[in-house]
């Protein structure tokens, strides 16, 4: 326990300075962790047999990446994105020349790392730009971060002291409704005095963004419980003592981060 909570405390620190120094660092620092989670990632499916185009992966991730990036710095226009086709259509010529029994499963596991990790942490990233679209703006992705956390502390606390009826036993057996309502509760109310700070958005909005990550964060973290469970795996990987890997810490981020945007984006555009 006190080697979860010093990493826990390094990381948060960590994580609030990349947002708090600026653009630049922002952007850096997501691009370099969405590489790292999806190394983890194809990594992860190695267990299963599976042999995905890592390189092709990376490279097509951190395109991606970039390519969200100069949109928002420099208003780059989406016709780059079709940079990304000989990419992706390499990795069908290149499983010609593997021999394996399953070439399908390598490709479609290659397709799902960047679907299922850079993707989300791109939408994460743009949040900082969602006001305006070559402006940052710390505000949103900071509270997205602090309504995530407070959900995962409050879901802990509630569930450790009054957990009885299980969430979903077939995927993670230790999450309950008692801890889900508790973790609900902890952030709607982090939001109202969010709103008290960030004004620019109605506290109406900020707390329905926290329901959104609460719900969304929730099912993440049992996606990528099933996928471990699916690979008889307990981390995602042993990079941060006590807590595994970065997919088993931004599990949450994963599946809540397209949510909320496109929620924001409907109702401050």
């Amino acid at each position: 326990m006190k080697t979860r909570a010093i990493t826990a405390f390094f990381f948060t620190i960590v994580m609030l300075g990349s947002i708090f120094l600026g653009a630049y660092t922002f952007t850096v620092f997501y691009l370099v962790l969405s590489i790292v989670a999806l190394l983890e990632f194809y990594k992860l499916i190695k267990i299963g047999g599976i042999r995905p185009h890592r390189n092709i992966g990376i490279a097509v991730a951190a395109l991606i990446f970039s390519l969200t990036a100069a949109y928002h710095f420099f208003q780059f226009e989406l016709k780059y994105l079709l940079l990304l086709v000989p990419l992706i259509f390499s990795v069908f010529i290149l499983e010609l020349y593997k021999k394996n029994k399953i070439p399908f499963a390598n490709i479609a596991y290659t397709f799902t790392g960047f679907i299922y990790v850079t993707i989300p942490f791109c939408f994460f990233y743009s949040l900082a730009f969602l006001a305006d679209f070559n402006t940052y703006n710390f505000h949103l992705p900071l509270a997205f971060l602090l309504l995530l956390w407070a959900s995962d502390t409050g879901a802990y606390l509630f569930g450790m002291n009054f957990g009885k009826h299980r969430l979903f036993e077939r995927h993670s057996p230790k999450k309950t409704w008692e801890g889900f309502l508790g973790g609900l509760l902890t952030s709607v109310l982090l939001s109202y005095f969010i709103s008290l700070k960030f004004t620019e958005i109605t506290p109406l909005i900020w707390g329905g963004m926290a329901v959104i990550i609460v719900c969304f964060g929730t099912l993440g973290d049992l996606v990528e419980s099933m996928l471990k469970r699916s690979l008889d795996t307990k981390d995602s990987g042993s990079f941060l003592p006590g807590h595994g890997g970065f997919l088993d810490r931004f599990d949450g981020l994963l599946i809540s981060a397209p949510v909320v945007y496109v929620f924001l984006y409907l109702l401050l555009n």
